[in-house]
């Protein structure tokens, strides 16, 4: 079993065609053997948002706190967490292939390798979501299925051996992909993108009519005489020809804004741009603005909508709070429940994740947060240093708070106290 593990630690992700399916549901047809993933990535916004939701996923450091006094433990998971998930990959590496996965297939797994004699940890494993199927036994627990991508082998795993994270789920077992659920929009922003593609590869020019007075009735013949057929049998047409040999020697970039040499009484007059194709451009902002609405990520990420520096700023608070940490939440939750032991779960320990390194980018919101926090108490000077990853400073572990907020009851006293301070000696006071 370890030879499969590690073999789907070095393996590529085997892209499924459930999610392709949705857009083939949607009226997109795939091209070759290009699956889901693969071509709706081929969209700048559908990649742009995976690679920024997996990055911040993938940045944030881990700690495990004791939930009752709010202390810090230091494990031997930590390592894991933060230093070396497994012999081939880093801990970003593999929290971004983990998120990744959840947000395209809807979910996200890690395989827990135990040191059978000790029952310790020593590797985090994630495993494409396209290689798992989970299921319930009539019992009622949860089982992993994992086939190994080398010998397609099936393997059951129990739920303790997997850290599972899942997108939006209808029965809580598992997840529907971001792909599925936007795939009308990603298929209609794909046809549009083609639409463009094919626009340009034709120079860039209105298609057009060829005209003339001449009889174009009958079929094509060759140099005998003899009419022309296609591979398939059918009659080639006077017509059908004049096209193949018009768009043969004008169609394509290479030949476009060509010396057309017409005979025959023949005269191209080109087809005007369209009202709607001129707003092909403004229908391309919409469908960004679709996609970034359903993986959460504000607008000004992807390079669209207004840059002003206040609304970015209030958008960047808004993807912390509102994109990111529910998905944060259920990374702890998860984490905690299968990677601690059930005694240190019985005594308050928690895996946490620390988002500070989200906001690391807003300097003078942090400096005013830590100011705040900092003059009424409850944040100590090495307190501060920890959440910047500094070093503890002599005497930074004393806290301190203004003498110039006072309960009421004892305001008359201690004004009275301060008057007679400043009274110079031999003063009447």
């Amino acid at each position: 079993m370890t030879q499969g593990i590690r073999a789907l630690a070095r393996s590529p992700t085997v892209s499924k065609a459930v999610t392709a399916e949705g857009l083939v549901a949607a009226g997109y047809p795939l091209s070759g053997t290009e699956a889901g993933e693969s071509l709706a990535r081929k969209l700048s916004a559908v990649d742009r948002c995976i690679e920024i939701l997996s990055d911040s996923i993938g940045k944030l450091p881990s700690y495990i706190m004791d939930s009752k006094t709010r202390q810090r433990v230091d494990l031997p998971l930590l390592r894991l967490l933060n230093v070396r998930s497994n012999e081939a990959m880093s801990p970003f590496v593999a929290k971004k292939v983990v998120e990744t996965s959840r947000l395209v297939t809807g979910n996200g797994y890690e395989w827990i390798l135990r040191d059978p004699r000790t029952g310790r940890i020593t590797e985090l494993i994630p495993v494409p979501g396209e290689l798992v199927e989970p299921w319930r036994d009539l019992s009622g627990r949860v089982w992993y299925t994992v086939t190994n991508p080398w010998t397609g082998e099936p393997m059951r795993l129990p739920q303790e051996d997997i850290c599972h994270y899942k997108a939006a789920s209808r029965d809580g077992l598992k997840g529907v992909g971001v792909l599925r659920r936007a795939s009308e929009v990603i298929a209609s922003s794909l046809a549009a993108q083609q639409y463009e593609r094919s626009y340009y590869e034709n120079g860039g020019q209105p298609s057009g009519v060829l005209r003339t007075e001449s009889d174009l009735g009958g079929y094509a013949k060759d140099q005998n005489g003899k009419p022309l057929k296609r591979p398939d049998g059918t009659w080639i047409t006077l017509k059908d020809q004049l096209r193949s040999e018009w768009e043969k020697i004008h169609a394509g970039p290479s030949n476009s804004h060509r010396v057309a040499i017409l005979d025959f009484g023949l005269e191209y007059k080109p087809l005007s741009v369209s009202n709607q194709d001129a707003q092909f451009i403004e229908s391309r902002e919409v469908s960004v603005r679709d996609i970034a609405r359903y993986f959460g990520v504000p607008l000004y990420k992807l390079q669209e909508g207004k840059q002003a520096y206040g609304s970015n700023e209030q958008n960047a608070i808004e993807y912390v709070v509102g994109t990111l940490h529910p998905n944060v939440t259920q990374y702890e939750e998860e984490r905690t429940w299968k990677l601690l032991t059930q005694s240190q779960v019985d005594a308050g320990l928690e895996i946490r994740i620390n988002m500070m390194a989200e906001l690391r980018g807003d300097t003078s919101a942090r400096k005013d947060w830590y100011k705040a926090m900092n003059e009424i108490g409850v944040f100590s000077v090495n307190d501060i240093e920890e959440l910047e990853d500094r070093p503890d400073v002599p005497g930074g572990d004393a806290r301190k708070a203004s003498l110039n907020y006072v309960p009421l009851e004892d305001w008359p006293e201690l004004s009275r106290k301060r008057a007679g301070a400043q009274t110079a000696p031999g003063e009447e006071t």
